[in-house]
């Protein structure tokens, strides 16, 4: 885009990505609308998500969670593999920030501070000129969510600094995670402002996307202040390392105290998520409960949502990205059409979903054999029979028919026309199937989506219906109580998908021992949560954002992976051994040597990733560290922030709890 001549690229050389300025001065550039949104332009594609933020597309973006994992666990579940970086290009920068803030001191410089207009001279459209600032606002509040979730406390930097030592020294500063989430707010309330001037295409930056991440925002502070709350992780927790370096012993909480805040983060989610709730609850798109198998059925329109070209007449989809044949594409609909690049859906998360009558599978007999009603999981055909339909419409089976139009289509060189048996045993990182479970969401029916890396369908960014999951649980997490005004959004999510709208029956046939087998969220803090309304909350969250990237936010924001300090957990596929499906494999090895493709049955009936052979890292079970719910802050930013390099607690800086200052090391706890 064209603002990309006019920025140098990020230097890794500076703590604080000090850019060089643009080649064109600043008091001839920002002087007209179409200049402010070329600059927006170029920060839409590194911040939002997409389809391109992800190398196996956008629906493999719960990786390495309880809800979808590949052939290899992440060092996060080791207890010595994640290590301090000394350096690492993601790790604790500022370049989009700094991008923001140059946007936001130029412009503002010409339109006026107090937001107004009243003094602009930037040519244009004044409310397109107001939207387009409201737009980097936005932007900005987006990339310090990323890093703060990463981070917890962190500088809160609103200008482009000059090349000062003393003062970038100063600017480096960790600010307590609850003044950076309301920093985050703070920007929100002035672009939900600004954004409100002019309506757009949801192809842009709006109003009601503002007010959506205000509530996922507020929801995952206080949540995280309520279930870190006393420990090293929030203000004045015991081993909280900004009370030795940065606040002198003990922290003040704006309002008073940490239960204060807890109700004021709460607050701001009910409020911000019921204003989006109540203008799209009844515009969430149509679920017919079946996948269309011929071109002549009915289309789903709820399962075309995630796979169509335009959204601009989808009104739940409140932000989407848009590709072109040519132009800008991806390989989404190729990694549907197989094993998603090799990263499947785990037994806990299909196990988790409802039966269409809206018990539990558990009280429909065992999970392998059921009652009749559930049909077991002996095979995929069975595990999908009379479920929630957000799993039968998105789990494949063998003998469905992935493409149904324009199977003629030359283009389409990497269609899989009919599902095939999935390939476990298939050691390809492309073509294989890491779990037997595997994804059709994102997938299109249209065979010319399916050229290499040529795919154009529309990335979701944003949908309506969180706003409605983030009211449900930030107003019973406030006060307790399934109000009328949750009641009502819980049925209309669990309408759409086409099961029993009798929540009380669920929440009173829950069994919180059996959730714990399948679902992390069962717990907080190590502990099985108590409240069964509260857990099935989380559930619904669950199922309805499957795939689409939230689930380890959640589960870090709700404390979810203590218990597997004490008790390893093991990830699990499909019902492979002593079942029909082991013969559809003629190569199955599973001697625990290198040369296994799949896990013994002595382990399990069922399919163990990272089970095959001794070697692999959490061949024993996935465990975890207290540290490991934040990212270690590499050396480097110490060393180029210390008033003596060789001495890093000369830094204004403090590491992340439990992480040491010394690079490849791993947590102390």
């Amino acid at each position: 885009m064209a603002i990309s001549m006019f920025f140098g690229t990020v230097s890794c050389e500076d703590f604080l990505d000090k850019e060089p300025l643009s080649k064109i001065a600043p008091e001839l550039y920002f002087t007209d609308a179409s200049q402010l949104e070329s600059y927006a332009n170029d920060l839409y594609t590194d911040i939002l998500p997409s389809h391109s933020n992800w190398s196996y597309g956008l629906f493999g973006a719960d990786n390495n969670t309880d809800n979808q994992t590949g052939v290899s666990a992440s060092d996060r579940y080791t207890l010595d593999r994640w290590k301090v970086p000394h350096s690492e290009n993601w790790n604790w920068t500022f370049g989009r920030i700094y991008h923001c803030n140059y946007f936001l001191s130029e412009a503002l410089s010409k339109f006026g501070e107090d937001l107004s207009g009243s003094q602009n001279t930037i040519k244009g459209d004044l409310a397109a000129i107001k939207h387009f600032i409201g737009e980097v606002y936005f932007l900005r509040a987006c990339e310090y969510f990323n890093r703060y979730q990463a981070f917890g406390d962190f500088p809160i930097v609103t200008e482009p600094l000059l090349d000062n030592m003393d003062e970038l020294r100063e600017a480096s500063k960790r600010r307590s995670r609850n003044e950076v989430a309301r920093f985050i707010l703070s920007d929100l309330d002035k672009a939900i402002v600004l954004l409100s001037a002019k309506q757009m295409a949801t192809t842009r930056i709006n109003k009601d996307v503002a007010l959506l991440l205000k509530s996922r925002v507020a929801l995952f502070e206080g949540t995280w202040l309520k279930y870190f709350k006393g420990t090293a992780f929030v203000p004045n927790g015991t081993d909280w390392p900004g009370t030795q370096k940065e606040y002198n012993s003990h922290y003040q909480y704006p309002l008073g105290g940490i239960d204060a805040e807890i109700d004021f983060f709460l607050d701001q989610a009910i409020d911000a998520s019921k204003l989006v709730a109540e203008t799209y609850k009844t515009h969430l798109t149509v679920n017919t409960g079946v996948l269309q198998q011929t071109d002549g059925d009915p289309e789903n329109p709820f399962f075309n949502m995630f796979a169509q070209e335009n959204l601009s007449n989808v009104r739940e989809v409140l932000l989407w990205r848009q590709y072109a044949r040519g132009l800008a594409t991806h390989n989404v609909n190729a990694a549907a059409a197989r094993g998603n690049y090799r990263i499947g859906v785990t037994r806990g998360l299909v196990n988790s979903f409802l039966m269409k009558d809206g018990m539990p599978v558990y009280a429909h007999g065992t999970y392998a054999d059921g009652d009749g009603f559930y049909k077991g999981d002996k095979t995929l055909t069975d595990v999908r029979t009379n479920r929630d339909t957000r799993l039968s419409l998105f789990l494949k089976e063998p003998g469905q028919k992935n493409i149904l139009f324009e199977v003629n289509n030359t283009e389409g060189t990497e269609a899989v026309m009919i599902e095939p048996y999935p390939a476990v045993t298939l050691g390809d990182s492309e073509r294989g199937y890491a779990t037997g479970f595997a994804l059709r969401k994102g997938g299109s029916l249209n065979k010319k989506q399916y050229a290499n890396g040529g795919g154009y369908t529309a990335a979701v960014c944003f949908r309506a219906v969180e706003a409605l999951l983030n009211y449900m649980e930030a107003s019973y997490e406030k006060s307790g109580v399934l109000d009328v005004t949750a009641r009502e959004y819980w049925r209309l999510i669990r309408s759409r998908a086409c099961i029993d709208t009798d929540i009380d029956k669920t929440i009173q046939a829950t069994d919180m021992n059996q959730e714990a087998l399948n679902d992390w969220a069962a717990y907080s803090a190590g502990h099985l949560v108590a409240d069964k309304v509260l857990y099935n909350i989380r559930r619904e969250r669950r199922s309805e954002l499957m795939a689409e990237g939230l689930r380890y936010m959640d589960l870090c924001r709700w404390r979810s992976m203590d218990q597997l300090i004490t008790v390893p957990y093991h990830i699990e596929g499909f019902h492979l051994w002593n079942t029909p499906m082991e013969s559809w494999y003629t190569d199955l090895v599973a001697d625990n040597t290198e040369k296994s493709n799949v896990s013994s049955k002595s382990k399990s009936d069922y399919l163990r990733p990272y089970e095959r052979y001794s070697g692999q890292s959490c061949y024993t079970g996935m465990t975890w560290k207290m540290a490991h719910y934040l990212c270690p802050i590499m050396v480097k930013q110490f060393q180029l922030t210390a008033l003596t390099p060789s001495d890093l607690s000369t830094s204004p800086i403090y590491q992340n709890p439990y992480w040491p200052l010394i690079a490849d090391q791993s947590a102390e706890k």
